[in-house]
């Protein structure tokens, strides 16, 4: 039997995927997407430091990858740093919005892909995202990748 926070964090992840979709006002999408190019651009010169501001710094922040879910802010800045230990395996990344769903006033669910090309050979996958907007600013509360 799965732990609680296991099941609750499935939940959550699945929870967008039955809601009518509603669309984001532009100004919103446009912040989220600005945040994206941001971290993009931090990824693609060396600065997880930097990519990390896309993120809520919060020991509720949830990342979930191969590893099974992680959680707080710091946590995910040291999976980052552990698994992308260097430029050449960090590689040049490219984000890809297949979907965007506005969940309420404050929040949203982005579905996605990501690609790594490196000269080791490239890496990729999707990824679900739940955004929050807090003190006005978009950040990503939970973060499902695989």
């Amino acid at each position: 039997m799965l732990p609680h926070k296991y099941v609750l964090g499935v939940i959550l992840l699945l929870f967008p995927l039955f809601l009518p979709a509603q669309s984001l006002s532009t100004k919103d999408e446009d912040a989220i997407q600005a945040v994206f190019a941001m971290q993009q651009d931090a990824w693609n010169r060396g600065d997880i430091d930097a990519f990390m501001e896309g993120y809520w710094k919060s020991e509720e922040l949830v990342f979930v990858g191969s590893g099974g879910p992680k959680y707080g802010w710091q946590t995910t800045l040291e999976r980052y740093k552990k698994s992308y230990p260097d430029r050449a395996t960090m590689g040049q990344l490219t984000f890809e919005q297949l979907k965007i769903v506005k969940l309420g006033p404050k929040s949203a669910y982005v579905l996605g892909k990501w690609h790594l090309k490196r000269e080791m050979g490239d890496a990729g996958g999707y990824y679900s995202l739940i955004w929050r907007k807090i003190k006005g600013k978009w950040v990503i509360v939970s973060d499902h990748t695989s």
